[in-house]
């Protein structure tokens, strides 16, 4: 079976026309994976932000739910949702839609190969050695996250982030060598033979001594996918207006 893999898509981060563009594009997205029998991996920030209250869920990207909710039931089978560092406030809503949610790490084994999956910004596993950064350890601490979620409503909670998301946010300035060295790490120290990340928003495939590292990129800026099938993995990219994946 084909399998897809894809990352940090930021829906709810852009423009209302360019949010639009990004969910109509997923939608036909997995209409091609439901039509070819294609399962579907999303490797972090999917959203930006998905910061879900007990008695609030965010109003962007309703309609790709809706048609990942009718995927999942049609196939019979789950995607797989890991956590990135703009949506990782979760309750219980993706689960409702029929996803398998993690926030840390998922290890696949296709075709006798051990994968590793993960966003990429951190684990809190000492022994993986990717500390998150300090400011991420603060969003996600559940005494920090109480709190916010006592002081504001789900609406502001999440204007708020998202305004500061916008201010922070520094496209010019990616940081490529984080990852590289740590996949090189892990590929080396661990038995996995191929370690797949987002989260800094460059496509690529690096050859280790112990492995293979392979990064799915920014879907929202280049619609990057990385597609396994006969036992090979391929970056390619989900053409604009067309049903069809195209070479990298």
């Amino acid at each position: 079976m084909v399998q897809i893999f894809l990352s940090d898509v930021h829906l709810g981060g852009f423009s209302e026309e360019k949010n639009q563009h990004l969910e109509n594009e997923l939608i036909r997205l997995v209409d091609y994976c439901e039509s070819n029998n294609i399962q579907i991996y999303i490797l972090g920030d999917f959203f930006d932000y998905w910061m879900e209250f007990p008695n609030y869920i965010p109003e962007v990207g309703r309609s790709i739910l809706e048609r990942f909710e009718a995927y999942h039931k049609t196939m019979g089978r789950r995607s797989i949702y890991i956590t990135g560092n703009h949506d990782n406030w979760t309750v219980s809503h993706f689960e409702e839609r029929g996803f398998r949610v993690e926030h840390e790490t998922v290890e696949l084994e296709l075709d006798q190969k051990k994968i590793l999956l993960c966003h990429g910004d951190g684990l809190s596993d000492k022994e993986f050695e990717l500390p998150r950064p300090l400011l991420h350890r603060f969003i996600r601490n559940p005494k920090f996250v109480t709190f916010y979620k006592t002081v504001l409503t789900g609406k502001a909670g999440v204007r708020l982030m998202k305004n500061f998301s916008a201010f922070t946010r520094d496209d010019n300035h990616i940081n490529t060598e984080r990852l590289s060295r740590w996949s090189e790490f892990m590929l080396n120290s661990f038995p996995y033979d191929v370690v797949i990340a987002g989260h800094d928003h460059v496509a690529r495939k690096e050859t280790f001594a112990g492995g293979t590292y392979i990064n799915t990129g920014a879907f929202h800026r280049d619609k990057t996918v990385l597609k396994y099938t006969n036992g090979t993995f391929t970056l390619v990219t989900w053409g604009d207006g067309e049903n069809k994946f195209k070479p990298f």
